[in-house]
């Protein structure tokens, strides 16, 4: 695999539609990797914590209509 100093390199030689390509690529992945992360840690139990506050700001009348 190449190194980050390697890929900076071959990335400064990119024309701008190489560079274009590859800034939506890369954003693309890194939304993937958001994603499976949030599913992730939603399937493991870690974002049970927004529920609980969710339903006792529910019970304590302070959630408003968006």
């Amino acid at each position: 695999m190449m190194q980050v100093e390697q890929l900076k390199a071959e990335i400064t030689l990119l024309t701008d539609e190489d560079f274009a390509r590859l800034r939506r690529w890369f954003a693309d992945k890194d939304w993937e990797r958001w994603d499976q992360q949030i599913e992730d840690d939603a399937a493991s139990g870690k974002l049970d914590f927004l529920i609980d506050e969710a339903k006792t700001a529910k019970k304590q009348n302070l959630l408003r209509e968006v």
